[in-house]
């Protein structure tokens, strides 16, 4: 408990502290309206999102069990706000109503580690007091590759981790303290999507993954010029190298530049010396529509690229900074990316772009389906209904 406290002290904010006297606000009519509002499942992703497992989740549990009492968390203001309140009840995310249901559901359901109503003030609840140990159940954002303690059992407390790939299982199972019955294979809500897919052949997509120290809002990088920082000069160089403008224009390819939503707020640093290429703004872009429609992907640690594998389509891995991603963000876990059939590796621009190339001189073909079923034993459209019936079995 004395490592739990000194860690939640160390991020909490004054923002943390007004959430924590309103959930005390919330708290006595949540505990007197929880004996007459029974079976709720609450669900919820990012605050401005509904794009991952938990909308997936979501979705299907209102068009394929109706009669199941369930809401949608979100910020008002996010641009997809109108696409989940067609579907059924959605609340304000950070709320009183958000604490409301939070403290009266059955369940709370999310695919982020933090998707509450205030991380910290949660955090104290479910993992210093170690309460409502029995209703959490994380969808997870993404296949966990990496050796991250955040998500340790001692950590997160979570009733249910939700697991989509055999290698993932074996290792969270063994690795992240849970016990046996708390990790579930089960699939992805969002995998039931990728099925029947119309593929753009023309098109490539680069999803760089986030750094933290640099995303992260901090006192360390607050006076921070990205444009001196490697990550943005080995990506910017990327976007205007002269390589990759004869590639596209040699073979007809357009190019979407997609960096992860915590590096979103430096898209503006970032320019392209070709009309072929688009620098896009996470506002305007469904990141499973772009999955599901490029043929080529070019990530650096994103675990998106499980989402491309599990449709066969081909993956560059591109890490010019692979040990100080080590040593400042995520230890490496299980997964090999020098070494996978999931993809090719390459530390350098140079290798990257070669790699590029022989891809395009070969069509970009489909990976081997024997290879993306060995990684995804569950290649099915029933990832949902089976989260369902594991979820209202107990």
């Amino acid at each position: 408990m004395q490592y739990s406290i000194k860690k939640l002290f160390n991020h909490i904010k004054w923002s943390d502290i007004g959430h924590f006297f309103l959930c005390l606000f919330v708290f006595p009519w949540a505990i007197c309206a929880k004996l007459f509002l029974r079976g709720y499942w609450l669900v919820c992703e990012d605050k401005n999102e509904a794009r991952d497992n938990g909308y997936h989740f979501f979705k299907w549990v209102r068009v394929h069990r109706p009669k199941q009492k369930i809401l949608y968390a979100i910020c008002k203001k996010s641009p997809d706000y109108d696409k989940v309140k067609g579907l059924g009840k959605v609340i304000g995310y950070g709320t009183i109503s958000h604490w409301f249901w939070y403290l009266v559901a059955d369940k709370n359901i999310s695919s982020q580690k933090g998707g509450k109503p205030n991380a910290a003030v949660c955090y104290f609840f479910e993992v210093v007091l170690k309460l409502r140990k029995k209703n959490r159940v994380f969808l997870q954002h993404g296949i966990t590759v990496s050796n991250g303690t955040w998500l340790y059992y001692k950590n997160t407390g979570f009733w249910r981790f939700i697991t989509a790939a055999k290698d993932e299982h074996d290792y969270v199972t063994a690795q992240f303290g849970y016990p046996k019955e708390n990790v579930k294979l089960l699939g992805f809500s969002r995998f039931d999507a990728l099925h029947d897919i119309e593929v753009d052949k023309d098109l490539i997509l680069v999803m760089p993954s986030w750094r933290q120290w640099l995303g992260r809002e901090s006192q360390e990088n607050k006076n921070l010029d990205f444009t001196t920082t490697s990550y943005y000069q080995h990506w910017n160089g990327f976007l205007n190298s002269e390589k990759l403008k004869e590639l596209l224009e040699k073979h007809d390819k357009k190019l979407l530049f997609y960096p992860h939503r915590n590096m979103q707020k430096f898209l503006r640093h970032f320019s392209a010396n070709s009309d072929r290429i688009e620098i896009a703004d996470w506002k305007k872009h469904d990141i499973q529509a772009l999955l599901k429609r490029a043929a080529l992907m070019i990530t650096d640690y994103s675990s998106v690229f499980f989402d491309f594998s599990y449709m066969s389509k081909p993956v560059i891995f591109y890490q010019f900074d692979e040990r100080e991603f080590r040593e400042k963000q995520y230890a490496e876990g299980y997964f090999d990316y020098h070494t996978t059939v999931l993809g090719d590796f390459a530390a350098t621009e140079e290798e990257t772009l070669d790699l590029l190339e022989k891809q395009l001189q070969d069509g970009l073909s489909l990976r081997s389906e024997e290879v993306t079923r060995s990684f995804f034993p569950l290649w099915d459209k029933h990832n949902n209904e089976r989260i369902y019936e594991e979820i209202k079995r107990k």
